[in-house]
């Protein structure tokens, strides 16, 4: 069972003594790593965690023991520069403005939160979306009033700078922090690991259905794995899993990135893994990529404002123009004349300084192959939709109209397919993938490479069952020992 250490300067500072906490000071934690062991729970309460500092080192050596600390280094860094934390800056200012609205006292203000928590319950839901974004067991926010409520800064704080009227409700937080990690062992002792699975429920094209979400809770279930469903908001809580799978479409400049990341930076197994998201969202990179290694692909030219003009020259009409980013068939276009190449290309250029020109391939259907750790898992074909040229066609008003799918066996598909399929995925790693493909007379062709595959309840799992989910299941097991 894991056990907390607090780390701070004078032992003396910590009034709370409590058998099933070791008080050491950073010089003693930073000298003494055999003595800790791994699963220890570090809370880092040192008056200076700048960057460098020795509160710094203990948070980074916490980190590479593989040992749980709040504040990581990454909360610490982003504390230090407001520059880091300001994205978040007009969300909380807007919450405590709410909050406040009835205070007839403006004068400025320090708030404190402790593991997240405030006395003041009209602060209940500020103090837990502070704790999401800045895991801290002390977060001071410095308030100002000038037409309105604003931010002055946000950072942490020494435990002896606590307002002696607020011991009581530090004292309660640190004994609910600390008794809440440690009663989640005995609810989950039967479990050998935990999986958390990142999924948005609002999300209109998810890679993932709620039945197949349930089926991977199922051969968790079987396979002594407990199976979390978490969103968005449950950054903060990611240290307390063993390995992240995300079932939410992935891009750079969102939330899947940073909790890839994050789980990357903890050691997690993470499927999808940043450097599988940061390759696969971008097909400039991968038409890169195909080329470099010779893997077959439709003709493809990169545009720019400046090299417009040579498109016809690479490539006969019809042409299809692509975003770098785009999915479910999402910044895809088919243009027919030189016209619509430049008014559509023009709208694209907007977005992104370079954009793809790819010849069309008309094919009645589009190969998938589902790869994980260099491995073909099922085989798919997914039909392009009802009198379009995509296997989704986005309408007005958010419509998705999509087209019907088959699978079929491994040993069941051309074996060009499988062996192109894998090819591509290999490139890019021992993760989870999608390929696709197209097939004519001239050969086998790879569309894309996806991170972030679909697996649907009745799709891919067809020929499989739930033996798709296990493999997945079993996989992360692998990865996790493999630590």
């Amino acid at each position: 069972m894991a056990k907390h250490i607090v780390v701070i300067e004078q032992p003396k500072d910590f009034k709370w003594p409590d058998p099933a906490i070791e008080v050491m000071t950073p010089r003693d934690y930073i000298a003494r790593p055999q003595a800790l062991g791994q699963r220890a729970r570090v809370i880092n309460l040192c008056r200076n965690t700048s960057y460098l500092s020795l509160g710094y080192y203990c948070s980074l050596l916490a980190e590479a023991r593989r040992q749980k600390v709040i504040p990581a280094v990454e909360v610490l860094l982003e504390l230090n520069w407001k520059r880091l934390y300001s994205t978040y800056v007009p969300e909380l200012e807007a919450a405590f403005r709410k909050a406040l609205k009835d205070s007839s006292d403006r004068s400025d203000r320090t708030v404190h939160f402790f593991f997240g928590r405030n006395p003041d319950d009209s602060l209940k839901e500020i103090g837990r979306r502070l704790f999401e974004l800045f895991r801290s067991p002390i977060l001071a926010v410095n308030l100002r009033f000038k037409q309105d409520w604003e931010i002055a800064a946000i950072g942490t704080q020494a435990l002896r700078d606590v307002p002696p009227e607020l011991e009581s409700a530090f004292a309660d937080a640190l004994t609910r922090y600390t008794k809440a990690a440690w009663r989640q062992p005995r609810q989950k002792a039967v479990a050998k690991y935990d999986l958390a699975i990142l999924h948005d429920p609002e999300e209109a094209l998810p890679p993932s259905d709620p039945k197949a979400l349930e089926k991977f809770a199922e051969a968790g279930r079987a396979l002594g794995i407990d199976v979390t469903l978490i969103t968005r908001r449950d950054l903060g809580k990611l240290v307390e899993f063993d390995a992240l799978f995300i079932r939410e479409t992935t891009q750079i400049d969102n939330h899947t990135y940073r909790f890839a990341k994050k789980a990357a930076a903890e050691n997690m197994p993470v499927i999808d893994d940043p450097g599988s998201i940061l390759r696969c969202t971008n097909k400039v990179y991968l038409a890169e990529l195909l080329q470099a290694h010779r893997i077959p692909a439709p003709r493809t030219v990169l545009v720019d404002t400046n090299t417009l003009g040579e498109v016809e020259q690479a490539i006969s009409y019809p042409v299809v123009l692509k975003v770098p980013d785009g999915s479910f068939s999402r910044g895809v276009h088919k243009v027919e004349n030189r016209d619509e190449l430049e008014r559509v290309a023009k709208e694209l250029l907007k977005g992104s300084d370079v954009i793809l020109a790819q010849e069309f391939m008309y094919t009645q259907f589009d190969w998938r192959v589902g790869i994980l750790n260099r491995t073909p898992l099922y085989v798919s074909q997914y039909m392009m939709a009802r009198k379009h040229w995509q296997i989704v066609q986005h309408g007005p008003a958010g419509s998705i109209v999509e087209g019907a799918s088959k699978t079929m066996g491994i040993a069941d598909a051309p074996p060009g397919v499988i062996d192109t399929a894998l090819a591509a995925a290999n490139l890019i790693g021992d993760g989870l993938y999608g390929v696709d493909l197209k097939q004519n007379e001239r050969g086998v062709f790879v569309i894309e490479i996806n991170d972030n595959p679909s697996i649907e309840h009745g799709v891919e799992d067809a020929v499989l069952k739930d033996g798709l989910y296990t493999a997945v299941v079993q996989d992360f097991i692998r990865r996790i020992e493999a630590r």
